[in-house]
């Protein structure tokens, strides 16, 4: 199993910034994709960010030249994906969550884990 925790959000004022993390732990060898979504009450969640295993990244309009995914598995115990946000604008308010597709082991399974998501409010 894999368990994802994200943390980082908060209530700020438009144009502040934040720093989301999800810590992503248990059995995984290797994770290919990497995103965050954002989901408002009641709406359909929608992709933000996503970095891939080869480094490369893409973002969805709303969030270019604001938003910046990264990655860093220096740590043994996790792997951590992080979502820096900027000049953050009222209808970026919802609930953040994080998304992985691991593969658990040489010759497994590709597979899907979402976190819990953590909530960011920005107020004007």
């Amino acid at each position: 199993q894999v368990q994802l925790v994200e943390s980082g959000g908060g209530s700020v004022r438009a144009g502040e910034s934040l720093t989301l993390s999800c810590k992503a732990s248990g059995q995984i060898f290797v994770i290919n994709n990497a995103s965050w979504y954002h989901q408002f009450p009641g709406k359909e969640r929608e992709l933000v960010a996503t970095r891939f295993h080869d480094n490369s990244v893409t973002y969805t309009d709303i969030a270019k030249g604001r938003f910046s995914i990264t990655r860093n598995h220096l740590n043994p115990n996790y792997k951590l994906v992080s979502l820096e946000m900027k000049d953050l604008r009222p209808e970026d308010t919802g609930t953040y969550l994080c998304f992985v597709e691991v593969l658990d082991r040489i010759g497994g399974n590709w597979r899907n884990f979402w976190g819990r998501g953590t909530q960011v409010t920005v107020f004007s």
